[in-house]
């Protein structure tokens, strides 16, 4: 019931592209999600609002779908997508633009069983019970993985279940295993053991990333807003890899990272490594060549598992390297 529940309103939310609400430019409404990246602190800092001039209403989603929803409706203007959902809003024609790659996922997604649940290989998973947020990275993630594994997903009983569920949902022990990202996923190593984490899965053929994107017509009207918060977004970055060993647990930036995504300070600074963060240079070759490639991919996969109803021939129309300088 959850799961046809959920498709039903992903699919109602993108159908309402066709009568999509005005953007408001004094008002730009950003969404974001938990994951960990160096973005955070100049986001937790107000240096997105100093740099683009804007006056930014961030709002915290729980998951991709939710992001997708709230754009589909004309409530956000700026997301932070990950492949999984951004294939699937771009295959039901969604009007929006990949402007920047965020994170390439490793180990900052992982599949987490539960000690005494008896799972021990991926074989064990079968009858068990693993939650994931749906049409999620982590959630492709874990088909991947199923497939890797040739394991039949029917076998396993996959659940979904936003972060802050998965984690109230691991202490009360309804759950025997769980593919997450943080905050959840710092809690539950806690008393899980780490079966595969995304860097795996990726080496395995299924790769992922996360964007940030943005309505078109928003991208439109303003593309000088989308190219200053894309240098603020990359400057954060390059603080990051030139001064990531000062990055502890105690570190002002961690700090600022645990206050905003609600993870554990002590976990922060691992969750930061288990991804990479593209240069500038970087970003053009992705955005010009990769990242529309992988999305199809990703599309072409979602529908093998019946998570789409279709692909496209072409996924190059919603990303852009214009707004990376």
């Amino acid at each position: 019931m959850r799961k046809a529940s959920f498709t039903r309103t992903l699919f109602t939310a993108l159908a309402l592209t066709g009568l999509t609400l005005s953007v408001q430019a004094a008002n730009l409404t950003i969404g974001y999600q938990t994951g960990v990246d160096p973005s955070k602190v100049p986001q937790a800092d107000g240096t997105y609002e100093k740099t683009t001039g804007e006056k930014i209403d961030w709002r915290r989603f729980n998951s991709g779908p939710e992001v997708i929803t709230a754009i589909a409706s004309g409530d956000v203007q700026i997301g932070d997508l990950g492949s999984s959902p951004l294939a699937a809003a771009a295959s039901r024609k969604l009007p929006i633009v990949t402007f920047l790659v965020v994170a390439q996922i490793n180990a900052a997604e992982a599949l987490v069983v539960r000690n005494g649940s008896g799972i021990t290989k991926p074989e064990d998973l079968i009858g068990k019970t693993i939650a994931t947020p749906f049409v999620s990275t982590s959630h492709y993630s874990l088909l991947g993985a199923l497939k890797h594994w040739n394991i039949d997903p029917s076998k396993v009983k996959v659940v979904n279940l936003n972060p802050a569920e998965i984690a109230a949902a691991w202490k009360r022990g309804d759950i025997d295993g769980a593919f997450v990202w943080s905050p959840a996923l710092g809690e539950i190593r806690k008393s899980g053991t780490t079966l595969t984490d995304a860097a795996e899965v990726g080496k395995w053929g299924s790769p992922t990333f996360e964007v940030w994107v943005a309505r078109k017509d928003y991208a439109d009207k303003h593309p000088e807003v989308l190219e200053k918060f894309a240098k603020v977004t990359l400057d954060s970055f390059a603080d990051y890899a030139a001064h990531k060993d000062a990055w502890t647990a105690d570190s002002p930036q961690v700090q600022k990272i645990a206050r905003l995504t609600g993870s554990n300070a002590a976990d922060v600074p691992e969750l930061l490594a288990g991804s990479a963060y593209p240069t500038a240079e970087e970003q053009k070759t992705l955005l010009t060549s990769t990242t529309a490639k992988d999305i199809a991919n990703t599309a072409a996969f979602l529908k093998e598992q019946g998570k789409v109803e279709s692909v496209l021939p072409d996924y190059s129309p919603y990303v852009t390297a214009k707004f990376v300088k």
